[in-house]
């Protein structure tokens, strides 16, 4: 959905001030990428007391979150001509995600960062997301207490694990009891006919909607699908899709350089098994060989606590945390037994 119009953001004694915020054009999206590497680069250097090379690894975020949802891309602007600040927001049906917000360090405490948040909130007011949903570090007051200003309130940690890829033959299941009559197999959603892409965008919803009520990911399979960044793997048993998984690889994706990252799982709550789930790991690592990657990331929620045991079982590891903040109706959906890894930066 459209948004009304574009308008300039007011400082706290109402009047107009030398930036304003509007939505991001095809010209902006290299110097919205430069804010926010810089942004982010100057925050890790003072927290790490070296400054990164890159300050996401080689992840992009920027052009394919604009092409997806361009109504949700916004930069702040001084004079009509520098862009000091960007957010970027996108629905996932009734469920809002917001992020990275960046604001150049020079331009900090100059209510910025407020106004280009207040812009993703109108935008996802506009699109009727009921719930709304952010990851920052739990380390930082300043993060915490500028999300909490718009009612975001802090939940649990979301992991980011990894694991090297092996090179030999494939791991050998912890959890499996016994042969299954049907085994589960993977299946590329770029290997489908159009129409079996549309049906198989029907099943998924289908998942996310049992697991999140409202909750469709179509658009981020849809952009992954349509600009090459990685794959969405489908998680079938016989003809059923029983889960599914966005993977990006390395290039112009969320994937940092030399790995295959998924940016959110989930399997059929009737079918959350923990060694479907562990299986379906093993899947994407295979994946990850033919791509030649290095490792596999995965994010895992930790209030999805069976999801992150099955991790752990694996032998991923945390390579950092951030902590999800929540606002709206859905805020305790989340159920700890689903099998769900999501990434909501």
């Amino acid at each position: 959905m459209r948004a009304t119009v574009d308008r300039a953001g007011l400082d706290p004694q109402g009047r107009l001030p030398k930036v304003q915020i509007r939505r991001v054009r095809k010209g902006d999206l290299s110097k919205v990428r430069d804010v926010m590497e810089q942004t982010f680069g100057d925050f890790l250097e003072r927290q790490l007391g070296t400054r990164p090379r890159q300050a996401f690894g080689g992840a992009q975020y920027v052009h394919h979150r604009w092409l997806m949802e361009p109504w949700g891309c916004f930069v702040a602007e001084e004079d009509s001509s520098k862009i000091v600040g960007a957010a970027l927001a996108v629905t996932w049906g009734t469920v809002g995600v917001l992020g990275p917000v960046a604001v150049l360090t020079n331009y900090h405490n100059q209510t910025i960062g407020q106004q280009l948040i207040r812009a993703a909130q109108d935008f996802f007011d506009e699109n009727k997301a009921t719930l709304h949903g952010c990851v920052t570090y739990p380390t930082s007051p300043k993060h915490l207490y500028l999300y909490h200003k718009f009612g975001y309130r802090p939940k649990q940690l979301t992991a980011i694990m990894s694991r090297a890829i092996d090179r030999g033959p494939a791991r050998v299941s912890a959890l499996a009891k016994a042969p299954v009559k049907t085994p589960l197999t993977a299946r590329r959603f770029s290997t489908l006919e159009e129409a079996k892409k549309k049906a198989a965008l029907v099943r998924i919803h289908r998942i996310t909607n049992a697991v999140c009520r409202g909750m469709d990911l179509a658009k981020e399979i849809e952009i992954v699908d349509g600009l090459a960044l990685g794959d969405t793997v489908l998680l079938e048993r016989g003809r059923d899709v029983i889960g599914f998984a966005i993977c990006h690889s390395p290039g112009v994706s969320e994937a940092p350089t030399g790995a295959l990252y998924v940016k959110f799982l989930a399997i059929d709550p009737p079918q959350r098994k923990p060694e479907h789930l562990e299986q379906f790991v093993t899947l994407i690592e295979g994946f990850g060989q033919e791509l030649g990657v290095q490792r596999v990331i995965l994010p895992v929620y930790a209030r999805y606590w069976v999801a992150y045991n099955v991790l752990i079982q694996c032998g991923y590891q945390i390579d950092f945390t951030m902590i999800r903040m929540q606002r709206g109706k859905q805020e305790d959906y989340e159920d700890p037994a689903d099998l769900v890894l999501d990434d909501w930066r």
